[in-house]
């Protein structure tokens, strides 16, 4: 299958082109710079240029596949709104050349939008705004033709070949390295999911091949992993101090990242595994965390 890979040459991209190539399947990359049309063109990857307010490139790379693996998403918190909405535009433009077609086009979304007082289900229905509409795009082209299914992504951790990254963890890091302490909110019980990106990678090639219409899939290792438990390896790498902050604090330590820095958000993937064989074998996210050259 010739794949057309949003969000290419990023970090779940690159494991992506991987796995895609490892099973036979042909890979083609979006490259917004010349930069990424370089590091994909040494993978071997074809490049077609664009990028996510093109929407004439979009729809020409989709068109000219046999499905789309949207990974592409702008990771700017502080012009959220208007990102949520390009993604948007992006997906209703891809989509649209599809219906009629059988072909799949899998979406990436979030598990941080179903938070509950039980873990969050692929059942659960995302609340109809930011990418929760983006979710429902996906399976109104469902309706018409289109095998699309929903990838809900957690914190996802792992080595590339830039280096180690993790998700918000990550800006949790340099938080710690600019103020010294590794900090989380009240007892730091509150969890947040996690999956490793060679395991991710596995569940997108799973979701291209086998994913029925409408299908959502919880890209999900770990169920919850506190933060005080993350803080504290946090801590350990960094050689500071972990430690509690009070409600009034924790707005001016964490910044835009206070909203998520106290959230639980426990997701399973019990219906994912079960319906696709899906059984992550990488190291969990303490671990690693843990591993020599994570902190360098």
């Amino acid at each position: 299958m010739r794949v057309f890979l949003t969000g290419a040459s990023g970090f779940i991209g690159s494991a992506i082109i991987d796995e895609l190539r490892g099973a036979g399947h042909e890979v083609v990359g979006l490259a917004r710079s010349d930069e990424s049309a370089t590091r994909l063109a040494a993978w071997g990857v074809r490049a077609h240029r664009g990028e996510l307010t093109d929407l004439d490139r979009l729809t020409q790379g989709a068109r000219a596949c046999d499905g789309v693996i949207h990974c592409a998403f702008i990771h700017d918190f502080t012009r959220f709104a208007e990102n949520i909405e390009i993604d948007a535009h992006a997906v209703e433009a891809m989509t649209a050349v599809l219906e009629g077609s059988g072909k799949p086009f899998v979406l990436t979304s979030g598990t941080a939008m179903i938070s509950a007082d039980r873990p969050a289900t692929e059942d659960d229905q995302a609340p109809p705004a930011g990418r929760g509409a983006t979710e429902q795009i996906a399976l109104d082209a469902a309706q018409r033709g289109v095998r699309a299914s929903i990838m809900r992504l957690p914190q996802v951790h792992g080595q590339s070949d830039r280096g180690f990254a993790f998700g918000l963890i990550s800006m949790l890091i340099d938080l710690a390295r600019r103020t010294g302490v590794a900090a989380y909110p009240a007892e730091g019980a509150n969890r947040w999911p996690a999956v490793h990106r060679l395991d991710a990678a596995w569940l997108y090639r799973l979701a291209l091949e086998k994913a029925e219409p409408g299908t959502r899939l919880h890209c999900v290792a770990e169920e919850g992993v506190s933060l005080r438990a993350v803080s504290e390896v946090i801590a350990e790498g960094l050689g500071v101090p972990s430690k509690s902050l009070a409600a009034d604090e924790v707005s001016d330590h964490f910044g835009w990242m206070a909203m998520f820095a106290g959230m639980d958000n426990r997701a399973s993937s019990a219906l994912t595994r079960q319906r696709f064989g899906w059984a992550p074998r990488q190291p969990d996210l303490l671990a690693d965390m843990r591993r020599a050259g994570a902190f360098s």
